[in-house]
């Protein structure tokens, strides 16, 4: 940061009153500095000119940031750096574009030669401390970009996603399944292939295989098109309709159809604030489902969230206020921001595919193949709270036809419906009502299907169509009622009926009340429930009926938990079944180890136990568990296991990271620092670690962004990252490379003077690391690399002079090198040493 010296802060005061008592200036030519700067004291002239300045720099009236920058008397300007862009509402990448312009050192007025981003004129006014930059976008419409444009000329990569899931022990045979994703960029198209093995275990020993997805895909603008193989699905529509009977196979052919991928996603809050109230200043963190989704800081007193950076949709958040590193209050918050559809000039989303039934790679021998198959879904917004879809679609020589409505009656209530039906099988009726309240929620569910299978027919192996053995002719039917309830900040209930006739019947009750509170100085959570199912096979076909105690403390060292439970059920025979469990669980730091849980279990059959660890490394994470049942004393396992390859670059990596953000960069990081912690923060959201040597960061696809490298942690080591920031602009399934070198740095203290002993202000100086400006007094402030202490004098596009430092004979004071007077002439270009001893 470059202070603003203070005589360059009064006379800021002096321009703004002769700005009052001047006469307009009719002129229309932006007048030259010295011009404005005429008239002014020779004193105050010198702290103005070559000196680091405080200013505003607007882009076509617009606010790009507050910045430092160095004017000169032949009318130039360079930056040094922004300083502020909180209140800035350019992009990072365009900012960074005109950063990278603006350093070179700008010539002020009109713009001749090579210009970025249509330039037209750069101008200073003294008056007010605003730099103006013009464009021939000033005048144009200013309505934001609805969409993203792809990268130009395309991107390249490849990202391969592993997966191996094993199950089986002394009941179970093994059985497992492994899963090859990858998705790929090759200029404007999007390649996807979905691989599967299978083994299901039990008297089946077969291995299963089969590819699913083999296809290229082109995002355009509010739309797709998909060439190859595929499995039909209903892409790019608003509401999903839902169908009966079979779900289409894989086919050859080709789709069409709506698309957000390129939709720039304006941030919107909630419809109904949330809200905090903090005895000191804190901080909240927002979780959903158990993962942090956002954390922001809180001052004292009431204080409203900000909600836009939240997901669309409408869920329940825990909010957690933080005081002191301790957890003060914690409550259940509803996010309403439903992702409705509400462009009118708009009104149509749609898909339509047409292909013929083929498998590839595939003996599954349910699949069928040699059928042409055609289908097309489409969503109509008929008000902005009214949304139609319709369906048909022709699967396996079968017609499936669908409808809903999506009806959001008022701010509070919203209902889904759907009613759909196959050929040779049954109709369908879905009916879904949520109702949310100030303190809660209800849920009304509500399916109903009629049957009749009596025209459907399977094929043998040796090609006889016979009837399908498991005819079913009758009604089905679910229903249910769902309450959440907000008793106070720390207390909530919650209670489900459910009714079902046909394959299931029986009525269902379940109720519990949860309370959070302190034990002993220590987080805790009780759970108290009580329910009464209809009879299964677990029970014995007997109603299952029981209660359920549970308690959760915060206890031991950070990270531990234990829990208890008691309870009953009903058994296996029918009867009681008394039960407890006592479980612990620990989450590990810095380890390969990520948690790690174990649980004891004792009920009417004897004891039993379980435990779960959860590991990552650089190139692969997963979780592994085991069990011992308490009824028959045999064990079970399994072993999840996901890793991530990644190419660009001509570069490969393997990491843990999931590109769930549709493109990736490769980046290498050298260091002279050791056990250096890096940090990388895509601007369109997410962050990921980095460590010296090859790393993997999942980045935002479709965007022109860039990615900040920063050091981890409140106190950054005194060494400096170069590139501090890089742009990107990549196609979903791309992956760019990047490297990034740690150095070790020192902070220069100078002083810059000419060979008559004279200091020299407004020289820049530079090194590898970073670059100062030589105030009025020619004093400089910098930081330098430790392993390579040059420095070189600029003045405009002149090379002055250079220095090589001394450093071991150098004046040191912390982490701070003296180096005295520098005397700049131009015999120090051809220096090979300058020893700092003999300074001045």
């Amino acid at each position: 940061m470059f202070p603003m010296t203070p005589i360059a802060t009064a006379l800021a005061f002096f321009f703004c009153a002769s700005a009052l008592a001047a006469p307009t200036n009719t002129g229309t030519t932006p007048r030259s500095l010295l011009a404005q700067a005429k008239g002014l004291p020779a004193d105050f002239e010198e702290h103005f000119f070559d000196v680091p300045l405080a200013v505003r720099v607007e882009l076509d009236q617009q606010l790009l940031g507050e910045a430092m920058i160095v004017l000169s008397r032949d009318d130039r300007v360079t930056l040094l750096e922004f300083s502020d862009v909180v209140d800035s509402r350019v992009s990072a990448s365009e900012r960074e574009t005109w950063a990278t312009y603006l350093k070179q050192g700008v010539a002020l007025g009109a713009c001749a030669g090579s210009c970025p981003e249509q330039m037209l004129a750069v101008h200073y006014n003294l008056n007010n401390s605003l730099l103006s930059i013009a464009t021939a976008n000033a005048e144009r419409d200013t309505q934001a970009k609805r969409y993203y444009e792809l990268p130009e000329g395309g991107s390249s990569g490849l990202i391969v996603r592993n997966q191996l899931n094993l199950n089986g022990g002394q009941a179970q045979d093994l059985g497992g399944r492994f899963g090859l994703e990858a998705s790929s960029s090759l200029g404007l198209w999007t390649q996807s292939v979905n691989l599967q093995l299978a083994r299901l275990g039990g008297p089946d020993d077969k291995l299963y295989h089969a590819v699913h997805e083999l296809y290229s895909q082109r995002e355009l603008e509010g739309s797709f098109l998909r060439l190859g193989y595929f499995t039909p699905n209903s892409q790019g529509l608003t509401r999903q309709i839902r169908t009966f009977g079979a779900s289409p196979d894989t086919a050859a052919g080709l789709m069409f159809g709506s698309s957000d991928s390129l939709v720039i996603n304006s941030p919107k809050p909630s419809l109904y604030p949330i809200y905090v109230t903090a005895n000191r200043q804190a901080s909240v963190e927002i979780v959903r489902n158990g993962l942090l989704i956002n954390t922001q800081s809180v001052d004292a007193g009431l204080q409203t969230l900000d909600t836009r950076s939240l997901p669309g949709g409408i869920y329940e958040v825990e909010v957690r206020l933080v005081e002191d590193g301790h957890i003060t209050s914690t409550t259940r918050e509803l996010v309403y921001k439903p992702v409705n559809w509400r462009n009118s000039d708009s009104r149509w989303r749609y898909n339509l595919f047409a292909g013929r039934e083929s498998k590839l790679l595939s003996n599954w021998d349910e699949q069928d193949t040699g059928d042409l198959t055609s289908g097309a879904a489409v969503n109509f917004l008929l008000h902005p709270r009214v949304i139609l879809g319709v369906s048909g679609r022709q699967v396996r020589d079968k017609m499936q036809y669908g409808s809903s409505v999506d009806w959001t009656l008022t701010n509070d209530i919203n209902l889904f419906a759907n009613v759909y039906q196959t050929e040779d099988h049954g109709t369908g009726l879905d009916l879904q009502t949520m109702y949310n309240y100030g303190e809660g929620s209800v849920f009304v569910t509500h399916t109903r299907s009629w049957l009749d299978t009596t025209k459907t027919y399977e094929t043998l192996p040796d090609g006889t169509r016979v009837r399908q053995r498991n005819v079913f002719i009758g009604q089905t039917s679910n229903s249910s009622l769902s309450l959440n309830h907000r008793v106070s900040s720390k207390s909530s209930v919650n209670a489900r009926v459910s009714h079902s006739t046909g394959n299931v019947e029986g009525t269902g009750v379940d109720m519990g009340w949860t309370q959070r509170g302190s034990l002993s100085g220590s987080d805790a959570s009780w759970r108290f429930s009580v329910f009464d199912r209809p009879g299964s096979f677990s029970s014995g076909d007997k109603r299952n009926r029981g209660v359920d105690l549970s308690v959760s403390l915060a206890l031991g060292g950070p990270g531990e938990q234990w829990s208890a439970s008691l309870g009953t059920r009903t058994s296996r025979d029918g009867g009681r079944d008394n039960n407890g469990t006592l479980s612990y669980r620990k989450e590990l730091q810095d380890h390969v180890l990520q948690s790690v849980s174990a649980t004891a279990l004792a009920d009417t059959y004897g004891v039993g136990f379980s435990g779960t660890a959860n590991f990552a490394n650089d190139a692969v994470n997963g979780d592994v568990f085991v069990q011992r049942s308490s009824f028959n004393d045999k064990f079970t396992g399994g072993l999840n296991l996901d890793s991530t390859v990644a190419v660009g670059g001509e570069k490969v990596v393997m990491t843990s990271q999931h590109h769930g953000t549709g493109a990736g960069m490769i980046v290498d990081v050298e260091s002279d620092v050791d056990d250096i912690a890096l940090r990388a923060d895509d601007s369109s959201g997410g962050s990921a670690s980095l460590r010296p040597g090859r790393n993997f960061i999942p980045i935002t696809a479709y965007k022109n962004s860039v990615v900040s490298f920063d050091f981890e942690g409140n106190h950054p080591p005194a060494a400096s990252i170069q590139p501090a920031r890089s742009r990107y602009h990549l196609n979903k399934g791309g992956v760019g490379y990047r490297k990034i070198t740690v150095s070790k740095t020192l902070t220069v203290l100078g002083r810059l003077i000419d060979p008559q002993g004279r200091p020299l202000k407004g020289h820049h100086v530079i090194n590898h690391a970073s670059r100062g400006v030589s105030e009025v007094d020619g004093f400089f402030s910098m930081e330098m690399q430790a392993g390579s202490p040059t420095l070189e004098v600029r003045q405009g596009n002149q090379l002055l002079c250079q220095f090589r430092l001394d450093t071991a004979n150098a004046r040191h004071e912390d982490n701070v090198l003296m180096i005295g007077d520098l005397r700049c002439s131009p015999d120090t270009l051809a220096e090979a040493t300058y020893n700092t001893e003999s300074a001045g």
